[in-house]
């Protein structure tokens, strides 16, 4: 859901899970999304012995079982709005006019739509037909030179997550750091999965909403 744009409102986290515990799985996803999502940790006992370490986790608030609406409702309200307050001041929208977008995508005709949506907000975008294009742009590029790349997965030569994989590798300090975004017709939660682990920022699905990509190129690109 994070690497869609379209993050959970709300996580209720059972404190006593096999396999890792709520505190853990809650300090891992404040890790890799940050505080996006209200956390609220689940528990059939006491808080004393594990409240402090919760709350270092990214825990926001503490419910016991039996659950009741009510209850569950005050306490994400609670969360919400302690929550906000702290996104407010780290919200960050980057201008999008003028940026350099390099696009790797080879079907002609989706290079084209995806050309006149971008030149919508005034962005200037290079194309690659392919990952291995792509791959060569950016090496061939100064530093800083791309503000993000749109990447297409399923491409030939090289697709764009092989592509991804490589552009990360570089040893040039703007390779780790340049928003990557996967451009895919496959929407199964697998897909999404590989994204991440090679490396790309978000997935965005095919036919790519205007409004949707200008928020994830908001939110990605970095001043």
């Amino acid at each position: 859901r994070h690497a869609r744009q379209e993050p959970y409102d709300l996580v209720l986290m059972d404190w006593q899970m096999p396999g890792m515990d709520g505190v853990e799985a809650s300090r891992r996803m404040r890790e890799a999304v940050g505080n996006e999502s209200g956390i609220i940790l689940l528990n059939a006992y006491r808080w004393d012995d594990i409240e402090e370490e919760a709350r270092r986790a990214g825990v926001d608030g503490f419910l016991s079982k039996p659950l009741y609406s009510d209850a569950v409702m005050e306490e994400f309200c609670r969360a919400e709005g302690s929550r906000t307050l702290s996104e407010k001041a780290e919200k960050h929208k980057a201008e999008l006019k003028g940026r350099r977008i390099l696009l790797a995508e080879d079907m002609q005709i989706n290079a084209e739509i995806m050309m006149m949506v971008l030149d919508m907000r005034e962005m200037k975008a290079e194309l690659a037909e392919n990952g291995r294009i792509a791959l060569q742009k950016y090496e061939a590029s100064p530093e800083d030179y791309y503000d993000a790349i749109l990447m297409d997965v399923r491409m030939p030569e090289m697709d764009g997550l092989e592509a991804n994989r490589r552009i990360r590798a570089l040893a040039r300090p703007d390779a780790a750091q340049v928003p990557i975004i996967a451009l895919t017709a496959n929407a199964f939660d697998e897909d999404v999965q590989r994204s991440l682990q090679a490396g790309l920022n978000a997935h965005l699905t095919k036919p790519v909403e205007p409004e949707a990509l200008f928020s994830t190129l908001e939110n990605l690109i970095r001043d």
